[in-house]
């Protein structure tokens, strides 16, 4: 028995790099930190929220890279001469992605009260028939 997949089916014609996102996206192995939330905010438009407590501007990044949205947080390590009895809140860098659709477009990113909000749009598609013209060979 042949193993049929999706990009392979006979009716999805030009899908086959619908797997290959599927696959990326299970790759991504977030660990859960830093704890996030997805909001739809309305029928077009999304926000993401991470908890990012201890992390400035300055420590985060977010690119945009092959309609993967990546948010990166390194923080600068000042123990230097400090002297901890109990260290738990931890300084430690992260890497969250979340694969984007077609036509998801990343608005602004706001950080406030240790949370990292950042704003995405949807465009809504233009419904286009189009009739196509048979030839005489």
């Amino acid at each position: 028995m042949t193993k049929l997949t999706l990009g392979a089916h006979p009716y999805l014609l030009g899908f086959d790099e619908l797997e290959r996102l599927v696959e990326r996206t299970a790759k991504s192995g977030n660990d859960g930190y830093p704890p996030y939330n997805i909001e739809q905010t309305s029928p077009t438009s999304y926000r993401i929220t991470l908890a990012v407590a201890g992390f400035g501007d300055n420590d985060l990044a977010i690119t945009l890279e092959d309609r993967q949205l990546v948010i990166r947080g390194r923080q600068q390590d000042d123990s230097d001469g400090r002297v901890f009895l109990h260290r738990g809140i931890a300084a430690r860098q992260f890497q969250r992605s979340f694969v984007l659709a077609d036509g998801v477009e990343v608005g602004e990113a706001i950080i406030e009260n240790g949370l990292l909000h950042v704003d995405l749009t949807k465009s809504q598609p233009d419904t286009i028939v189009q009739t196509i013209n048979i030839k005489k060979g």
